[in-house]
């Protein structure tokens, strides 16, 4: 009978502890909207063709990927970005369309990219926005996939669960 009275209080005090310590266990920090949340896994339908602004969005996408509150859901979140549409230009060596400013920035951008991949951030770039923007596919760096249809690739990662964040 002394056993049920000692076990009783040890079940109690173990339950409040697991209720105290479990607030520190949810991940996320600062947001609601990530507690709870079993994956950050994300794919960014990538459209963005202003070099200033896909700069900007690059980098932001990569400091979302290195996010301690990403980190707190997911330490293996998995990125990808889809490049689609305009965007493809950028991807290209042959940067004889845009200006001398415009040069720089994705120079910057290309220093980004280069962050991203050896980051582990997957990049993708659609073939047929590559061929209807009259983009050589040999121009784009080796170190970006190569899809067939981007459109195709985004819905295969939202069918596996991926966030979509549209970049337009």
């Amino acid at each position: 009978m002394k056993a049920k009275n000692i076990f009783l209080p040890i079940l109690v005090f173990s339950a409040l502890l697991l209720l105290l310590v479990s607030p520190a266990l949810v991940p996320a920090g600062e947001y609601k909207s990530l507690q709870g949340a079993g994956s950050a896994d994300t794919v960014f339908d990538f459209r963005e063709s202003d070099p200033a602004s896909a700069l900007a969005h690059l980098s932001l996408a990569h400091n979302v990927f290195r996010d301690q509150a990403i980190r707190d859901v997911s330490k293996d979140a998995d990125f990808v970005v889809i490049f689609m549409g305009g965007s493809v230009k950028m991807l290209s060596s042959n940067r004889n369309a845009f200006t001398d400013d415009q040069r720089k920035t994705l120079e910057r951008m290309d220093n980004v990219i280069s962050k991203m991949i050896k980051d582990g951030i997957t990049l993708e770039v659609c073939l047929f926005a590559v061929d209807s923007q009259g983009v050589d596919p040999e121009s784009i760096s080796p170190e970006i996939e190569r899809v067939p249809n981007g459109w195709i690739s985004s819905i295969g990662y939202q069918a596996k669960g991926y966030a979509l964040v549209p970049v337009y």
